[in-house]
């Protein structure tokens, strides 16, 4: 168990985060919000990048800044950066990285055999890494996350730069990795979450907004999310009396997603919401919004 009690962080008069109460389990976890909301600050915390300035942390009811070392025994962390030569191969770079972590050479190797197999890299284990795609890369930041078998896994901004086919193939391995342990997906991307994370959490103004399953949050704009056809000459119009949610072109007209509170026309469709428009939603005042 993982439990994040009162935390505030403040950099000077600047309040990053305020009063932050969370509990965590096994299981994978979106932490989703626009760039700049504070998510990578949370994160820095839970990995004792940072220290809170007020509040504590606790595994397993013990302050992790007490535990020390022993806490960061349990942890994995890939940053939205990790640093790797190129000129090494997965195979090089992870028994450097297992040294570094005090894992003894003959247990390294045997671990590191199975973690690359675990992310599909087993075939290019000696190859130079300068030729790997973004989606190896970040394969490979995940094996070095997953060294010490971490019961945490703090991933940041894991999938930016991915294609389609790499960011589904990421997705599919952290749900694999959290059937036995906490996994922390720090994310603005919509899609990389609401497949497979168990639980929601949304920061909004340095503060938690919410925790909640995607079914949950969803329910959040149940009879308020809507489609309609129009032609485009009506679309400025119609736009600065709703939220569009999505627009596409279809039979030379437009389809618009949008979301409406007391009004309604015969021409509007009820639709079932999805965790993007809540997103949408919530951030909408927000300047950095990628649902993605």
């Amino acid at each position: 168990m993982l439990a994040i009690r009162n935390v505030s962080k403040y950099y000077g008069t600047f309040c990053a985060l305020k009063d932050i109460d969370l509990e965590l389990s096994h299981g994978v976890y979106g932490l989703l919000a626009p760039n700049g909301a504070g998510k990578t600050t949370l994160i820095k915390l839970l990995v004792t990048l940072l220290f809170p300035t007020k509040g504590e942390i606790l595994y397993n009811g013990k302050n992790i800044l007490g535990l020390d070392e022993h806490y960061r025994e349990q942890l994995g962390y890939l940053p939205q950066q990790f640093g790797y030569y190129k000129n090494y191969s997965p195979n090089q770079y992870l028994m450097y990285i297992a040294a570094l972590k005090g894992i003894g050479k003959a247990e390294a190797k045997t671990r590191i055999g199975e973690l690359l197999r675990l992310v599909a890299l087993e075939e290019v284990a000696h190859k130079k890494m300068k030729a790997f795609s973004g989606g190896m890369i970040q394969r490979v930041g995940i094996a070095q996350a997953m060294l010490n078998d971490p019961k945490i896994l703090i991933l940041d901004e894991p999938t930016a730069g991915l294609d389609p086919k790499e960011r589904v193939r990421f997705r599919n391995l952290l749900s694999e990795l959290a059937r036995e342990r906490i996994v922390i997906l720090s994310t603005h991307i919509v899609s990389d979450v609401e497949s497979i994370a168990g639980e929601i959490i949304m920061i909004k103004d340095s503060r938690i907004l919410y925790q909640e399953t995607v079914e949950q949050l969803c329910q959040t704009l149940e009879g308020r999310v809507y489609e309609t056809l129009m032609d485009y000459e009506a679309a400025d119009d119609f736009r600065r009396r709703v939220l569009s949610l999505s627009e596409k072109q279809e039979q030379g007209r437009l389809r618009i997603r949008f979301m409406a509170d007391g009004e309604t026309d015969e021409s509007w469709q009820s639709v079932r919401p999805q965790l993007e428009d809540v997103f949408l939603h919530v951030y909408r005042d927000e300047e950095a919004v990628t649902p993605g």
